[in-house]
């Protein structure tokens, strides 16, 4: 059974975006590409820093997917599934998200899933 915690306002993410939430003890970076109200979460560890910097990489569009460029050494990962574009062995966990009555909300059941 889904349980759903909420983050944070939606308006609290200014489109073209992210920000960093604290979930059960977790990193979460979540990233609003455009004014509307669709938003991405991903673990917010660089793999290849090891360090918690995903939230202020710059988000861009390629081949039709988006990305978001870590702020140190600028690899990509998808934003809806955390898959690395220069070696998919960095990939890393997203989780699912939705906006309900204005908030972000995550549910607990993709945290626990990544965590197992």
């Amino acid at each position: 059974m889904s349980q759903w915690l909420t983050l944070c306002s939606v308006d609290q993410i200014l489109p073209g975006c992210g920000v960093c939430a604290l979930a059960d003890g977790q990193q979460i970076a979540l990233f609003r590409p455009y004014a509307d109200e669709q938003i991405f979460a991903l673990s917010n560890i660089d793999p290849f820093a090891q360090a918690s910097v995903l939230s202020r990489g710059i988000i861009a569009e390629h081949q039709g997917e988006l990305w978001v460029a870590s702020p140190l050494k600028k690899q990509h990962f998808r934003l809806t599934d955390g898959l690395c574009m220069e070696d998919e062995a960095y990939s890393i966990s997203a989780y699912d998200v939705r906006v309900r009555d204005g908030n972000v909300e995550l549910n607990t059941a993709s945290l626990q899933a990544q965590t197992s």
